[in-house]
């Protein structure tokens, strides 16, 4: 018997040595996917001309955390990144052309290393910032946890499967505002669900009086917030592209073009 438990040691530790290890399993870095709203909105007559919009902060205003059972989470609930979305959107979407606002300290930096010349000259070829015509704001202001949740199950002389889900809901507020008047244009919200799954099945059985023989299997699925938070925000672009057109607030080259048509017959 003594002989037996170190050679049942090795042949453990042989076995653990043939598991895969998490990092053989690299997976190269891709490119986002375009999803089918922004891919909708591209696909639609541009404008006529790109409207200037500056962005100063798009952040999350939930101040909520991760929930983590019986441990101390500071990582946040929500990305932290809001306007880097938000600013590749609405470069994506063709109608709008962001000013950089966000890092402004550090671009008046630069300018200013750039104008000094030799001699304390100022460089006359450096031009001023572009101006925007319409400041966004807004933010992420809710993250719910648990809006439904649920699963099924069964099991039988010892061999079960079951499945778990639960929605979470994170919803963003987007406004647009005339530089020029302070009036608020349009607020636009968009709402949009984060699911997870969880599936698994197993087998217990006692394959005599004292021995048991027991197996599981299963895997979990968690959309990314981030994703989610994307989604949401590109859904609200769409939506201000289309009620800034039906408001009149700007046009599409091709109706631009309809109407210059009109007025010259």
């Amino acid at each position: 018997m003594r002989n037996i438990i170190p050679c049942l040691g090795v042949l453990l530790l042989s076995a653990c040595s043939l598991i895969p290890k998490p990092e053989l399993n690299i997976i190269e870095a891709q490119l986002n996917p375009v999803s089918e709203t922004m891919l909708a909105l591209q696909a639609k007559p541009g404008p006529s001309h790109p409207i200037p919009v500056a962005i100063y902060s798009f952040r999350d205003q939930t101040g909520q955390y991760k929930p983590q059972q019986n441990v101390s989470s500071f990582s946040t609930a929500v990305t932290q990144g809001a306007t880097s979305i938000l600013i590749q959107t609405l470069l994506d979407s063709k109608w709008f052309i962001p000013v950089e606002r966000e890092g402004l300290q550090d671009l008046l930096t630069e300018r200013k290393i750039s104008k000094k010349q030799p001699g304390n000259a100022v460089d006359p070829d450096i031009p001023p910032l572009t101006n925007a015509r319409l400041l966004l704001e807004g933010g992420i202001i809710s993250y719910e946890t648990n809006i439904s949740s649920g699963g099924a199950g069964v099991e039988y002389y010892g061999i079960g499967a079951s499945e778990l889900y639960r929605e979470d809901q994170v919803t963003i507020y987007l406004r647009a505002v005339d530089v020029h008047s302070g009036k608020v244009m349009m607020s636009v919200s968009a709402t949009k669900r984060v699911f997870s799954q969880e599936m698994r099945a197993g087998l217990m059985r006692f394959t005599s009086l004292n021995r048991l023989a027991e197996a599981e299997v299963g895997f979990t699925t968690n959309e990314p917030v981030q994703f989610c938070v994307q989604k949401a925000i590109e859904l609200a672009v769409a939506e201000m592209v289309a009620r800034g057109v039906k408001l009149g607030y700007w046009n599409s080259a091709e109706v631009k073009a309809a109407n210059m048509t009109m007025t010259s017959s």
